[in-house]
């Protein structure tokens, strides 16, 4: 199928999922083992801490999958549950130190992904898809 026939979705997904598998390569060779299902809760999680139902909505899963995962991450030991100071019966789901440690890494990759997209594109391309898709979230991300 030629470039010009495929849909928006498709050529904004294409170059997402190369991003995404390059900063999952990097996390792997620093020894850091993360799921692409388990990223999209982990990457969810404000810097107070978010509960497990917010985390699940954002993530647009269920409680029970955001539970399971958030499960993984806490038993590898990117985060832990702790209480919520708002609400004695609730509990924050936060990242750890060996969450944190993560952070640098994939900004790291992501930084490099985007450097040689910028070379092949040119600043100013690249700055009007930055433009634009900051406008396409007004109407796409529940969450902006």
């Amino acid at each position: 199928m030629p470039d010009d026939e495929l849909n928006l979705g498709l050529l904004l997904f294409i170059p997402y999922r190369a991003l995404e598998n390059r900063v999952f390569a990097a996390l792997a060779e620093a020894g850091y083992d993360i799921t692409p299902a388990q990223a999209r809760v982990f990457q969810r999680i404000g810097p107070d801490g978010t509960r497990l139902t917010e985390l699940a909505e954002q993530a647009q899963v269920t409680k029970q999958t955001a539970g399971f995962l958030v499960d993984q991450l806490e038993r590898a030991g990117y985060v832990q549950r702790t209480p919520d100071p708002s609400d004695a019966r609730a509990r924050l789901v936060r990242i750890s130190e060996r969450g944190l440690r993560t952070i640098p890494i994939a900004s790291a990759a992501i930084a490099e992904i985007e450097a040689e997209w910028t070379a092949h594109l040119g600043a100013t391309k690249v700055g009007q898809l930055r433009a634009a898709l900051i406008t396409l979230r007004e109407i796409t991300d529940p969450y902006a």
